[in-house]
C-alpha cells in the first residue's frame, strides 16, 4: 500500500461527515467564539493520540496489559452509549453535559475521531510494516488534515441543514450510530475468542 492509497483508507475510517451531526449536537450549547477552539484543541489531542498508537500502539497496549479487542469493545460501548441519546435526547444532549459545558477529549477526540477503527488501522500497518513509518506518519498526517477542514467549517453545513433538518439528521445518524457500535463489541468479542481459541 503507498502512502496516498494508506491515507484514502485512514480518512474514511475517520469519517468526517458522518460525525458533523455529532459534533454539531455537542457543540450547540458553546459560546459560538469557543466553539471553533474547542473543535481545534479536540482535533489536535485526536492526532496526538492517533501518532502515538502509530509509533508506539502495541507498547502501550503491552506496558497496560491490554488486548487489541478491548480497545474495539471500549469504544463499542461508549458510542452506544452517545447513540442511544441522540435517539432519545435528554437535558445536556449526547454527551450529558450541562448547557454551555465544553467537552474534553471525551467524546469528540475519542472515540469519535480517533476511535477504535482508526487505532486498530493504525496499530496493523504499523505492525505490518515497521520499516515506513513516515510513510505511515505522512498517511495519517494528510487524513486527519483533510478531517479538520471538513469539520473546521461545520458551520456551513448548519446553515445548510437548519434546525429540524440537524435533528433528523442526529436521529438518524444515532440509529447508524448503534449498528456500528454493536459491530465494534461483536468484532471485538469475535476477535478476543479467536485468539484465546474459544470460538
Amino acid at each position: 500500500m503507498d502512502t496516498f492509497s494508506a491515507a484514502v483508507m485512514l480518512f474514511l475510517i475517520m469519517d468526517p461527515l458522518g460525525n458533523l451531526p455529532v459534533f454539531l449536537s455537542i457543540l450547540r450549547h458553546l459560546d459560538p467564539k469557543r466553539r471553533r477552539k474547542v473543535m481545534m484543541r479536540e482535533l489536535l489531542f485526536s492526532l496526538a493520540i492517533m501518532m502515538a498508537f502509530l509509533l508506539a500502539g502495541q507498547q502501550i497496549l503491552d506496558f497496560l496489559n491490554l488486548r487489541q479487542e478491548a480497545v474495539s469493545i471500549a469504544g463499542g460501548i461508549i458510542l452506544f452509549l452517545i447513540a442511544i441519546k441522540m435517539i432519545f435526547p435528554s437535558e445536556g444532549g449526547v454527551t450529558g453535559l450541562a448547557a454551555g459545558e465544553e467537552p474534553f477529549l471525551v467524546p469528540m477526540a475519542i472515540p469519535m475521531i480517533a476511535g477504535p477503527s482508526i487505532l486498530a488501522s493504525l496499530l496493523l500497518l504499523a505492525n505490518q510494516e515497521p520499516t515506513r513509518m513516515v510513510d505511515w506518519s505522512l498517511a495519517l498526517l494528510m487524513a486527519w488534515g483533510a478531517s479538520a477542514v471538513i469539520l473546521m467549517f461545520y458551520e456551513v453545513f448548519n446553515k445548510l441543514l437548519g434546525e429540524r433538518g440537524l435533528k433528523a439528521v442526529e436521529r438518524l445518524m444515532g440509529m447508524l450510530l448503534v449498528m456500528i457500535s454493536v459491530q465494534m463489541l461483536l468484532d471485538g468479542v469475535h476477535h478476543y475468542l479467536a485468539v484465546t481459541g474459544q470460538g
